[in-house]
């Protein structure tokens, strides 16, 4: 299968009315996908499309639809909703595709497509790399329908409150949140509605933040990316916990009562540690991506367990699990996936297992937090280039990847990859001596753009 150009870690991204994202790309790639999901089949593909708070959505929205419907299909529109809303509704009402139009985490001038098989599960690679070659070939232009064959688009409009059902199935019947305080940011995202009628309606006093999108605010200074706003909110109004989401809702980052971030390695090392005590953790595995950190490998292996790692995103996570038969996993960002409940990362899902934890011990989350990994310092440095040369033809990176390895021996690790969402190099380096990993991390990024800027000169 040939390499994928357009999909990266997540979807297609790109800045929105800009290649890739644009209504004209949209559209062929609405009937790519209607294509692909048409075959084998003696009824029109059924299609369900969902979206984020983004301006740039209704443009988005309207071109796949009609890319759809150019190819027989029959459209089911959502309107905003969490990724893994979709995810679930699309095997639950039994479609042949589900997707998300949601740049995630990333300003509102960005925008990015999604997409999830009848099952639930997003599409592998080589499904996507097919896609990818009908938008590309000639195949999809002599493919459409005419007169009574063309397709059509309906509303599902109680769409947000099945998946608010769902949602609270996954807490424990036996528990409730009556009287608990939960700081619940949405981001002005997909789940600024559903997250805290979910709460709301298990019993829980909601105090909600980041719940009036404009369009253009989403993740603008709040939710999983900047949770140090909730985390304030939870201290001044003395709540039990707070939860922050990213622009789609699949993603969560937690606070203690004291305001003490706990991000998805804390959770993965909490939640892991607990399951395998209780004998629900198979194989004794959590899987994780390469970003998380060597504590919580050390921290699951003091406890018998063991750590599966993968390449970074929650759908490589995914894979791993449903190859292996690990039902829990996850990403240090807050992609949580708890496979017994959801086919891909679920913030309000993974929010609750956190709230059926602390209800079930009878402890607040600073308690169940601490001690629950010791970290290994760690230093991310993000460095953009215009050129997206390939780490392979990076020689003088790769020397000193290679140099600094040696020296942190089995104490640290190194990592260097491209970014899969955006056109960032990415270099984490993990050790003992904060003060020399951040050396090596810095002198890492030096060799790139040494590299960069020697292949642009060429």
């Amino acid at each position: 299968m040939s390499k994928r150009k357009m999909f990266g870690t997540d979807g297609i991204r790109g800045t929105a009315n800009q290649p890739p994202m644009t209504p004209e790309s949209a559209l062929r790639l609405g009937r790519a996908i209607t294509y692909v999901a048409s075959r084998g089949k003696r009824r029109p593909a059924r299609v369900l499309i969902g979206k984020d708070t983004r301006l740039s959505g209704y443009m988005l929205e309207t071109a796949l639809a009609s890319g759809v419907c150019a190819m027989g299909g029959h459209v089911m529109l959502t309107g905003p909703i969490p990724t893994p809303a979709i995810a679930q509704l699309t095997a639950s009402m039994r479609a042949d595709a589900g997707i998300v139009i949601s740049a995630s985490h990333n300003p509102f001038e960005d925008n990015g497509i999604k997409i999830f098989g009848p099952d639930g599960f997003k599409l592998p690679d080589d499904e996507e790399a097919a896609i990818e070659a009908l938008f590309e070939g000639t195949e999809l232009d002599a493919a459409g329908v005419q007169g009574e064959h063309v397709g059509d688009a309906v509303r599902v409009d109680d769409a947000r409150g099945r998946y608010v059902v769902f949602a609270k199935s996954t807490f424990p019947a036996r528990l409730t949140l009556d009287g608990v305080r939960v700081v619940i940011d949405a981001a002005h995202g997909a789940a600024y509605r559903s997250a805290p009628t979910v709460f709301e309606e298990l019993g829980a006093e909601v105090i909600a933040l980041g719940n009036t999108p404009n369009g253009t605010n989403i993740n603008a200074g709040v939710g999983a990316m900047h949770p140090e706003l909730m985390a304030k909110r939870v201290v001044e109004t003395k709540a039990a916990f707070g939860i922050a989401l990213d622009g789609d809702a699949d993603r969560v980052i937690v606070a203690d009562e004291r305001g003490n971030i706990v991000d998805g390695d804390a959770i993965m090392a909490m939640c892991g540690a607990r399951l395998l005590r209780q004998g629900k953790l198979p194989g004794g595995t959590v899987v994780a991506t390469v970003m998380s950190n060597l504590g919580l490998e050390r921290a699951m292996r003091s406890k018998g367990g063991s750590v599966v790692r993968t390449a970074v995103g929650d759908r490589y996570v995914v894979e791993a699990m449903r190859k292996g038969g690990f039902t829990f996993g996850g990403e240090q960002s807050g992609h949580l996936i708890f496979l017994d409940h959801a086919t891909t990362g679920d913030g309000t899902v993974a929010a609750l297992q956190v709230a059926a934890m602390m209800m079930e011990e009878g402890r607040p989350l600073s308690e169940l937090a601490r001690g629950a990994l010791e970290r290994v310092p760690q230093i991310l440095q993000n460095a953009s280039f215009k050129l997206r040369l390939p780490l392979e033809q990076m020689a003088a990176m790769r020397g000193e990847v290679e140099r600094f390895e040696q020296e942190l021996g089995e104490r640290g690790r190194v990592l260097v990859r491209w970014s899969g969402t955006e056109a960032k190099l990415r270099v984490m380096v993990e050790g003992e001596d904060e003060s020399r990993i951040r050396v090596i991390a810095e002198a890492i990024v030096a060799a790139a753009t040494t590299d960069i800027a020697g292949a642009e000169r060429a």
